[in-house]
């Protein structure tokens, strides 16, 4: 395939039909792109036949920019993330939900935002050059998604290294360099991630730049619940702790972490530093 200029990182757990979608939108979004980019799948402990149905569509559509991670137990979405950005092949490597819920323009701002040689790209809701887009009856919705952002945001300051305000859009991107560097310390599974991420980069001194979005409330049946919150705040503090006042030792990948791609005969286990 030669050299990937960028990969692009989707986590998934039992995503259903959906993913179907996501995956055509994908393969016409890769045929509008002249410069090559590679796409990873990761099934964090998908149980509803999604690797299975993705790695069909790989062979069947004999595509070698798809790639399908997956393994047996679910970990929670900060691993997904991580494993998936760490066998990533691009020089850039971007990760969003796999719903798609940022728009591919954004996702191509992130890329460029990379390209002109930042570290790290975060896409930013608080942005001022940011746009949010949203029916009158999600206005209620979008109002408590953004105090509750608000207050998590202030949290995190205040118990680790960061100063951004939104720390939790799901749409970051980061050069392989720093994948080799800091996803192998990190140590948060679940969506404290993020946050762990960002301690990660100013503990190493890796400069992060904001990027302008635009958001888009189509759904309002969503919201952080108590339990939710509580296992975040559980995380901040974890965080805190790990890389108060030295970088955790490096893991390797564990080797149940398993590769669908089309230059490999078969699944292969992934053993990496």
């Amino acid at each position: 395939m030669g050299v990937i200029v960028i990969s692009l990182v989707l986590p998934a757990y039992n995503p259903g039909t959906m993913v179907d979608r996501t995956w055509d939108a994908v393969c016409d979004f890769l045929a509008r792109r002249s410069d090559p980019w590679d796409v990873v799948f990761v099934c964090d402990g998908c149980t509803d036949g999604t690797p299975e149905r993705l790695i069909a569509r790989m062979h069947d559509e004999d595509d070698a920019r798809m790639r399908v991670v997956h393994y047996a137990k679910n970990q929670g979405k900060g691993y997904a993330v991580r494993m998936g950005l760490r066998v990533a092949r691009g020089e850039h490597r971007i990760f969003t939900d796999v719903d798609m819920a940022y728009g591919f323009a954004d996702v191509v701002r992130i890329a460029d935002t990379l390209k002109s040689g930042a570290p790290v790209a975060i896409a930013s809701r608080e942005h001022p050059e940011s746009l949010v887009q949203l029916p009158p009856q999600h206005l209620g919705y979008a109002y408590r998604r953004r105090v509750q952002s608000q207050v998590f945001g202030k949290i995190a300051r205040t118990l680790l290294p960061i100063q951004f305000h939104d720390t939790q859009a799901g749409l970051k991107g980061i050069s392989a360099d720093v994948a080799e560097l800091v996803l192998p310390r990190m140590r948060c599974n679940g969506f404290g991630f993020d946050c762990e991420f960002l301690t990660a980069c100013a503990r190493s001194g890796i400069p992060v730049t904001e990027v302008p979005i635009c958001v888009k409330y189509e759904d309002g049946a969503t919201t952080t619940g108590m339990g939710s919150t509580v296992r975040m705040l559980r995380e901040l503090w974890q965080i805190r702790r790990n890389w108060r006042k030295k970088h955790p030792e490096p893991l390797p990948i564990p080797g149940d972490v398993m590769i669908a791609q089309l230059d490999s005969a078969s699944d292969t286990a992934i053993r990496a530093a």
